[in-house]
């Protein structure tokens, strides 16, 4: 397991957050992991559209 770097607070509407739990349970994922997982694909796609987002580093 990675190490939690950031947390965040999300407001969901009731019908959305149902939803999420249905297509997480049948991933086998919890609705955490699977927002995660929407996340990561769309930054993918967002970068294969407009390439590589740059990040700052932190000294």
């Amino acid at each position: 397991m990675g190490v939690q770097a950031y947390v965040y607070s999300l407001r969901l509407e009731p019908e959305t957050m149902a939803k999420l739990k249905v297509v997480a349970k049948s991933n086998g994922r919890s609705v955490n992991k699977e927002i995660e997982i929407i996340a990561q694909q769309h930054i993918a796609a967002f970068e294969k559209k407009n390439g590589p987002i740059a990040l700052e580093t932190n000294p």
